[in-house]
């Protein structure tokens, strides 16, 4: 469902300034760890090479970096390929709203269909990389790869169903609530991804979940050390460990 502090708009900019190497490999989808996230399924052995032709560099971002700002054009979809990212989008009085957190395997940049620039900000929580996939080739794959253009239409619809339920979480849940729904949706999406269910390093900072789940820094930590008194979780500093899974959904 749902990722150090959130950063404002002169942070990032100070930030971009700054020459920050952004080294391009090639990506190989066939020996990703995450292609049963990316990959859509049922694609011909034949069109592998087309995929990973168009699909040809990851880049690197680092911890702070923006991958790309709220009012770049759009050329690219990205997906995640290590580490984690944050969006973030900004209100008209400056203040900003963690939006997302994107983990390995999850997609990036399709807010910039709609009107050809991006409307948020794709910040790293951590040292990550992402792939690149050049939206007017992808396009062109799809028209020609029929099971392409069912994943994309299913990345997208993905998004909107998440967009959805976080919209619920911000206006019916309680703060305990909200805060064991976003502790159980990393940890369903670490099991996804073959990693722990139970014992994670959460890269967001408590003030970026405070924004993302609508609640002040303040009350998080506090939400926090409540469900560790009550044996719920062991929390030391970025590293969670669930203790109680069925505590925690049946809040």
């Amino acid at each position: 469902m749902l990722t150090p502090t959130v950063v404002s708009h002169s942070s990032v900019r100070r930030a971009s300034r700054t020459p920050v190497a952004n080294p391009r490999s090639s990506a190989r989808c066939s020996s990703c760890a995450m292609r049963h996230l990316c990959m859509p399924q049922g694609l011909a052995v034949d069109d592998m090479p087309k995929l990973e032709a168009l699909i040809c560099t990851a880049r690197s971002v680092r911890r702070g970096e923006a991958l790309y700002r709220a009012g770049d054009q759009f050329d690219n979809l990205y997906a995640v390929r290590s580490g984690s990212l944050k969006t973030v989008m900004a209100h008209r009085d400056g203040r900003e709203q963690v939006t997302g957190l994107r983990l390995a395997g999850d997609p990036l940049g399709l807010d910039g269909i709609s009107t050809d620039s991006h409307t948020c900000t794709a910040v790293a929580l951590e040292d990550s990389s992402v792939c690149i996939v050049p939206y007017a080739a992808l396009k062109h794959m799809c028209r020609e790869t029929g099971t392409m253009q069912d994943r994309l239409h299913r990345l997208m619809s993905e998004q909107l169903i998440r967009e959805s339920s976080q919209m619920m979480v911000l206006g019916s849940l309680s703060a305990d609530e909200r805060v064991a729904a976003f502790l159980l949706d990393v940890s369903d999406r670490n099991g996804q991804r073959g990693y722990s269910h139970a014992e994670f390093n959460l890269r967001m900072t408590r003030e970026d979940m405070g924004s993302y789940l609508g609640m002040t820094l303040e009350t998080v930590s506090r939400t926090l050390s409540r469900f560790q008194k009550r044996g719920l979780i062991d929390a030391q500093g970025k590293l969670i460990r669930i203790i109680d899974l069925e505590g925690l959904r049946h809040l």
